[in-house]
């Protein structure tokens, strides 16, 4: 398969990640190698997947440590390889804390901390967070450098520690649900009422490459979005569209979305 051929389907920015994609899917096929990844968002996972479709000689299995998990590893291995009982490297860290401000803590406030010390992203999976600290999930092997480096979240003193994947502690993330009456479902304009800002505040953000819509980069202001999208924007925060309610009388559009908090 030629590189046009692969690069038609995805935005410009994705090019980086699709080329090394496509090199784990031909090792595993024409190699027979097995490939470990780190945590893929979403979108990443898409990717991987829909190349390994096109070559019949591998497979990908993904997990990220709970049913329903948003950030997950991938294992691409050659077709025939029995997969079930591969380790899929995941461990938990436990963040807790005698102080009672603990509580006060966000995902945001624990992801800046691991992130702090110099973690990549993509050596973290999804976070659970309760009102007495936080599940976070690594890839194996960074845990004794946490264990001895974070020491703080948020001006928070916590105490860290790794834990196998079976003590996870799943939470679900919540969202502050509101219906809109829109004029269309444009980016901009769904965006702008979720996030209570103007129209032009908020096209700047877009247009500057700082937002995804299902973790794919939106640059157009009109896009249109749909039931199902997920929609982050860098230092505003995220909200999914849950439903298209229908059109009102006056000809405006119901949707019902979900701002994670």
């Amino acid at each position: 398969m030629s590189h046009k051929e692969i690069y038609e389907h995805f935005h410009p920015d994705e090019k980086a990640f699709v080329d090394r994609a496509w090199e784990w899917v031909e090792r595993a096929a024409e190699r027979h190698e097995t490939k470990l990844t780190d945590f893929l968002d979403p979108r990443q996972a898409h990717i991987l997947f829909s190349l390994a479709n096109r070559h019949p000689d591998a497979q990908v299995l993904l997990n990220g440590g709970s049913a329903g998990a948003e950030r997950q590893r991938a294992i691409i291995a050659p077709d025939y390889k029995p997969l079930d009982d591969e380790d899929i490297g995941i461990d938990v860290l436990e963040i807790t804390s005698d102080d009672r401000r603990i509580s006060e803590l966000d995902h945001g406030d624990y992801l800046g901390a691991l992130l702090g010390l110099g973690i990549k992203r993509e050596k973290i999976g999804d976070l659970h967070v309760t009102d007495d600290g936080c599940h976070a999930l690594i890839v194996k092997g960074i845990g004794d450098f946490l264990i001895g480096h974070m020491k703080q979240a948020h001006r928070v003193d916590v105490t860290v520690s790794v834990l196998p994947l079976s003590a996870l502690r799943v939470v679900k993330p919540e969202m502050e649900e509101q219906v809109l009456s829109v004029a269309s479902l444009r980016l901009d304009g769904v965006a702008s009422d979720v996030f209570r800002l103007s129209r032009t505040k908020i096209l700047a953000p877009i247009k500057a490459g700082r937002c995804r819509v299902s973790w794919k980069p939106v640059e157009d202001p009109s896009h249109a979005l749909k039931q199902g999208d997920v929609v982050s924007m860098k230092g505003f925060g995220r909200f999914k569209v849950l439903e298209v309610e229908g059109m009102s009388k006056s000809g405006r559009i119901r949707v019902r979305v979900g701002k994670f908090v």
